[in-house]
């Protein structure tokens, strides 16, 4: 008897296990992120591309988990092999489905993750890419607040361009979009309009303020993202920066 119900039991997991579609595994996955659980997250989003070549969620998934997830390396090569994978899932999500705001926001992501660790001509190379492909997620959606967040990263981080980086976006491709501090502020703004419990984006506006010395403004931004309760699992990084950031103030 005892034999018996070990089989049955064995059947009814092993149903559950295989019984599941593509589209239930990204359900566990996106609810593995908002449980801060996010190398659970990547597993259950490779579980759905296994059932289904044709999920771009689940790619997707995968690629904003990779992205992440190699962002907390330490090793330049670890976060590489990372950043490459999230740029391959992205590109297969936004090919099954090109039209969709969040498959080209993760895109934007990936090579912005790829582009901070990078030379300058890479660096440079990528930009013009980074901004596309945030451009066409908030065209598509213009609620999406992470893709105002990745366009107000892009020109903060355009804006602060070195010598040898500006000279290479000269040489390659005759300068850059027009891209600046006013306009990053402007683009964390409409995040924090859209989302105001975004704490990363708390950060950036803090940093942003700060570069145009507008250091109460900055204060204000930095303690408001503190006090959010955090919601993703690398907001308590977040909240450690924002109040190195508020010590030098």
């Amino acid at each position: 008897m005892k034999n018996i119900l070990l089989l049955l039991n064995f059947i009814f997991i092993s149903t559950i296990t295989f019984g599941q579609t593509a589209q239930e595994y990204v359900t566990k996955g996106d609810a593995a992120v908002k449980n801060k659980k996010e190398k659970l997250a990547l597993d259950y989003y490779k579980k759905a591309i296994a059932k289904s070549k044709k999920s771009d969620a689940a790619y997707a998934g995968a690629s904003l988990m990779y992205s992440r997830i190699g962002n907390r390396q330490t090793s330049k090569d670890t976060k590489t092999k990372y950043f490459k994978a999230a740029k391959a899932h992205a590109l297969v999500a936004i090919k099954l489905n090109p039209n969709n705001s969040f498959n080209n926001y993760t895109l934007a992501v990936a090579m912005g993750r790829m582009a901070l660790i990078s030379g300058s001509k890479d660096k440079v190379a990528a930009s013009r890419d980074i901004k596309k492909y945030a451009d066409k997620a908030i065209k598509l959606d213009p609620k999406n607040y992470a893709a105002w967040n990745v366009l107000g990263k892009w020109n903060f981080a355009v804006s602060n361009l070195n010598f040898a980086e500006k000279a290479a976006a000269k040489i390659l491709f005759s300068g850059l979009p027009d891209g600046d501090i006013n306009k990053a502020i402007k683009a964390f703004e409409k995040t924090k309009q859209l989302n105001p419990k975004y704490v990363l984006n708390y950060l950036d506006l803090g940093k942003a303020y700060n570069q145009v010395k507008k250091k109460a403004q900055a204060k204000q931004m930095l303690q408001k993202g503190l006090a959010l309760p955090s919601q993703l699992a690398d907001d308590a990084a977040h909240k450690k920066e924002m109040k190195t950031l508020l010590s030098k103030l």
